[in-house]
């Protein structure tokens, strides 16, 4: 480390994950930011952009041409590859890395290709007598997908299986350099562990389907994951003994594009064509153009396995990121080893790929600063009341008058008082005549009966001695982590989520006697439990854009 500063170049300063980096780490004053890239009137006007505390210099870099004699005038302490793509770099894979070494400059990489990242261990043995560091898989995979791992480990005697899966926001305009790197594993064999035995798959082919849904939040959308070619696949059965199976997937969206590519990949795997690559670029723009769905993504990892005593044991860690936050997650395994290098822990000697290089708990600030959350469901056999497993590790934020009245197992009746307002137009009152709520009302006695049977609870609520009822379960298949709530024909799905102390319940499908309806038109509103004054409290907003306001029934229970 230089005297006043640490010196960073990060070559693909300007670019997709390059350019997120430099974003992440302009706050620090103690950097030099180099921003590095073929071009340096890109490099200066994103410098120029940057409202950066750290010094920021654009500088011309080609990762193809003489890079020995450019980081010698440069002199970083470290640099950055997050030019991509790591699937085809050549005859000579790792001239960058050999130069960083022999010149004694630290590396790391935000590679994502099994073959280069498992091969950096091939040059250990020249950085530890360097005595630099060279860190490959600083991204999603394997960097952060190991951490997710270390921490789902407690518990487990061995582990049989890891699954793990992203699924970036269709509108996060992926890089034409990520659409190479599937387009040149589409079709192909993907070697993997399957049944204890390796085996191989085929990248973009095979599948399997997953919900991404940390505990108390919104889940996405259940979706297909198509198999990657992910560096996790070949660091997975080193790290676990007897390890039965792996698999690492993408389910993007639109899911129609994916399985479009599925489709293509085919002619590779029939032996018609060679590789996708050269339909890449076209790739890229169909994929730019029909950007459309929720803009939100997640990522998963989930494990199986065995306890002490033998009892199954199966335990996922969940991540979604809102908006334009998911697409800064690839690059914060980076910033993360940076800002522990400045702050006094910088990684040991050696050239060896980035799994366990950083922990969940390195993440955490750093994720914090964005609208992601993350958490870890755990499925066994102990006996807890539906809430309690929908919740998951999100139990924890409940108000303990909200957490009191849905821990029951066994059949109960509490009491309290309401008020109960009706919508008066002539649909909300057919609406309310067919499910039964109560009449309106200023100051109502209000009864609820919890009969608990199966997993299953049904909640029969009395107003002033007019009853209606509905089952709540929880959702299966593509319903998975959502709480189903059965009200005669109609069906409603909906994601607990606790949120500055209060529960709140929101729609995210509906449907009448098991046909699926739009979600706009469904029956929402501004439901939430929350406790006050050491009561369980109520407030229960049903309303629709055909028929407005339905009913809203407000009050305590206990």
């Amino acid at each position: 480390m230089n005297a006043e500063r640490l010196r960073v170049l990060v070559l693909g300063g300007y670019g997709t994950f390059g350019g997120r980096l430099a974003r992440l780490l302009c706050d620090e004053p103690r950097l030099t930011l180099l921003i590095a890239g073929r071009s340096l009137g890109k490099a200066r006007a994103f410098a120029a952009a940057l409202q950066a505390r750290a010094a920021v210099e654009p500088v011309r870099m080609d990762r193809s041409g003489d890079v020995a004699a450019a980081l010698a005038v440069l002199k970083p302490d470290l640099v950055v590859d997050a030019s991509g793509p790591f699937q085809d770099t050549g005859p000579e894979p790792y001239r960058l890395v050999e130069a960083c070494i022999a010149l004694k400059i630290c590396y790391l990489d935000l590679a994502d290709a099994t073959a280069f990242v498992a091969g950096i261990s091939g040059l250990d043995a020249c950085a530890r007598q360097t005595g630099v560091f060279a860190l490959s898989g600083c991204s999603s995979f394997p960097a952060l997908s190991f951490a997710a791992l270390d921490a789902l480990r407690p518990g487990f005697a061995n582990i049989e299986t890891v699954t793990a899966g992203i699924a970036p926001s269709p509108r996060a305009r992926m890089g034409l350099n990520v659409v190479k790197a599937v387009c040149s594993y589409a079709g192909k064999k993907v070697p993997l562990i399957r049944d204890g035995k390796p085996t191989i798959g085929r990248g973009m082919i095979d599948g399997i389907e997953k919900t991404i849904a940390p505990p108390g939040c919104v889940p996405l959308r259940r979706r297909r994951f198509a198999l990657a070619d992910a560096p996790d696949l070949a660091l997975l059965p080193q790290a676990i003994p007897g390890l039965q199976s792996a698999f690492t997937g993408a389910g993007t969206e639109p899911q129609i594009l994916q399985r479009l590519l599925g489709r293509f990949a085919w002619l590779v795997r029939l032996g018609i064509v060679r590789s996708l690559s050269p339909l890449a670029p076209l790739f890229h723009r169909t994929s730019q153009l029909f950007a459309f769905g929720e803009h939100r993504g997640g990522m998963f990892v989930a494990v199986t396995g065995k306890t002490a005593d033998g009892s199954a044991l199966e335990r996922s860690w969940h991540l979604t990121a809102e908006g334009d936050d998911g697409p800064f997650i690839p690059a914060m395994a980076a910033e993360a080893i940076i800002r522990g290098w400045l702050a006094g822990t910088k990684p040991e000697p050696g050239a060896r790929p980035a799994a366990g290089a950083v922990t969940l708990a390195d993440f955490e600030p750093l994720l914090a600063r964005f609208a992601i959350r993350t958490g870890i469901r755990e499925t066994s056999a102990e006996h807890r009341s539906l809430y309690r497993r929908m919740l998951s590790s999100a139990w924890a934020d409940l108000p303990p008058a909200v957490a009191a009245m849905h821990d029951g197992m066994e059949t109960r009746t509490v009491e309290g008082r309401a008020k109960v307002e009706r919508g008066t137009g002539l649909f909300a009152r057919l609406t309310a005549a067919i499910i039964g709520f109560p009449a309106e009302n200023a100051d109502v006695p209000v009864s609820v009966r919890f009969e608990c049977d199966g997993g299953r609870e049904t909640w029969t609520r009395t107003f002033a001695g007019k009853s209606f009822r509905s089952i709540q379960s929880a959702g299966t298949g593509g319903d998975e982590h959502l709480l189903a709530e059965d009200f005669g024909p109609f069906r409603v799905l909906i994601a607990l989520v606790p949120e500055s102390g209060r529960l709140r319940l929101t729609i995210r499908r509906w449907r009448f006697l098991g046909l699926p309806l739009p979600l706009f038109l469904a029956p929402g509103g501004d439901t939430f439990e929350e406790e006050r004054d050491g009561r369980f409290r109520f407030h229960v907003e049903i309303k629709s854009p055909i028929t407005g306001l339905i009913v809203r029934y407000t009050g305590w229970l206990g």
